[in-house]
C-alpha cells in the first residue's frame, strides 16, 4: 500500500494542520504551558496522597489506580518538559525530567509483568483450542493440565514461575523506590511545580505552536522510515529470523516502532497543552494509532518472554515446542498491530493533509 507523507513543515514559520486550529481565540503561549504543568503536578500530588492512604492489601485495587495516576502525571510532565524545553529553565528541566522517567518506568514494571503473563496464558489456551480461561490466581502448577496439552501446560507453568518472580521483584523495587530519598526529592520538585513553574523570561508571550509542530514533525519523520509496505502483508517472515537466537537483545525490527510510539505520545501531550482550558476533543485516529502501537509493544515483549523461557536449560522438547509456537503467535500479533497502525496512520494523514 502506498505510503502517505505529510508535507514538510518549518516549525519556525508554519503550523501543522492538526495543530493550527487548536485555539481559535488566539495562540497559546507559555502561560498555557505553565497552567498545564501546574495541573499535572497537582494530579501527581493527589495520586501520591491516595497511594499513601490506600497502600494496604485491603485496598490493593485503589493502590494500583493511584500508581497508574502517578505514572500518568509523571509522563505528561516529563513529555511537556521535553517538547517545550526552550521555554523552561534548562538546568531545572534537565534535572527533573530523567527522574520522572525513572519513576514512571519503575512503577510500570509490575503491571507490565502481570499483563504479559495474562496475555501469554490466554494465548496458550487459544492455541490449544481450550475453551476454559486460565485461573487469574495461578498456582505453582500454572495452567491446569486438563485444559491444555502437556507441553502447553508445562510452558504455562514455566512462564508463570518466571514472570511471577519478575513481578514480585518489580513490586519490591517499586516499594523501595517510593520510600527512597530519590523519590522524595522528585516529589518535592513536583510540589514546587504545582505552584511555581520556572519559565524563561520570554515564555509568557511565546507561541507554543512551533514547538508542538516540531514534535509532530519528528513523529512523521520517524514514521516515514518505517516499513509500512512490509507491514501491509499479513505475515512478515523476517520477524522470526532472530526470534530464538542465543542473543537476548530485543528484536531488531521492533526498535523503530517503539520509538514511534514514544513520539506519538509526545505529540498527544503537546496537543493537550495547546488545548488547555478547552474541552479536549478525542482524535479517534490518533487514539487508534496509539492503541495499535501499544498492542505492538505488548506483543513484542510477550514474544521476547516466550523466547527467553524457551532458552531455559533442560526443558522438555514438548515444552520448548509449545513455547516456540507461542513465540510465533506473538510475532504474528506484532505484524497485525503494525498493519493496524498503518491503516490508522494513513487515514490520519489523508484527513489532515
Amino acid at each position: 500500500m502506498a505510503q502517505q507523507h505529510l508535507e514538510p513543515t518549518d516549525p519556525t514559520t508554519r503550523v501543522s494542520p492538526t495543530l493550527g486550529s487548536a485555539r481559535a481565540g488566539g495562540a497559546p503561549t507559555g502561560d498555557a504551558l505553565a497552567g498545564y504543568l501546574r495541573a499535572q503536578a497537582t494530579e501527581f500530588l493527589r495520586a501520591l496522597r491516595l497511594h499513601r492512604e490506600t497502600g494496604t492489601a485491603s485496598a490493593a485495587e485503589e493502590s494500583v489506580d493511584a500508581a497508574r495516576a502517578l505514572r500518568r502525571s509523571a509522563r505528561r510532565i516529563s513529555g511537556s518538559l521535553h517538547t517545550f524545553r526552550p521555554l523552561l529553565d534548562a538546568d531545572w528541566s534537565e534535572e527533573i525530567r530523567p527522574e520522572l522517567a525513572w519513576l514512571s518506568g519503575t512503577l510500570g514494571l509490575e503491571h507490565a509483568y502481570e499483563a504479559r503473563l495474562e496475555r501469554l496464558l490466554l494465548a496458550l489456551h487459544r492455541l490449544s483450542g481450550s475453551t476454559a480461561l486460565p485461573n487469574q490466581a495461578t498456582s505453582e502448577a500454572g495452567v491446569e493440565r486438563g485444559n491444555l496439552t502437556v507441553g502447553a501446560a508445562k510452558a504455562g507453568a514455566l512462564l508463570d514461575r518466571q514472570l511471577t518472580l519478575a513481578r514480585t521483584r518489580a513490586h519490591s523495587t517499586a516499594l523501595q523506590a517510593l520510600g527512597s530519598s530519590r523519590f522524595h526529592a522528585v516529589a518535592d520538585k513536583v510540589a514546587v511545580l504545582a505552584s511555581e513553574v520556572p519559565l524563561t523570561a520570554a515564555a509568557p508571550t511565546t507561541d507554543l505552536r512551533p514547538q508542538a509542530a516540531a514534535a509532530e514533525e519528528r513523529l512523521t519523520d520517524a514514521i516515514a522510515v518505517l516499513p509500512l509496505v512490509t507491514a501491509g502483508h499479513p505475515y512478515n517472515a523476517e520477524a522470526l529470523v532472530h526470534g530464538l537466537s542465543p542473543d537476548p537483545s530485543p528484536h531488531p525490527q521492533d526498535g523503530p516502532w517503539h520509538q514511534v510510539r514514544l513520539l506519538l505520545r509526545l505529540h498527544r501531550y503537546a496537543r493537550e497543552v495547546l488545548l488547555r482550558g478547552e474541552e479536549t476533543p478525542v482524535d479517534v485516529r490518533l487514539l487508534a494509532a496509539g492503541q495499535a502501537l501499544n498492542r505492538h509493544r505488548d506483543a513484542s515483549e510477550a514474544a521476547a518472554a516466550a523466547a527467553a523461557a524457551a532458552r531455559t536449560p533442560r526443558i522438555a522438547p514438548a515444552t520448548a515446542y509449545a513455547l516456540g509456537v507461542l513465540h510465533a503467535d506473538q510475532r504474528h500479533e506484532v505484524e497485525a498491530a503494525r498493519f493496524a497502525f498503518q491503516q490508522a496512520w494513513q487515514k490520519q494523514q489523508l484527513e489532515t493533509v
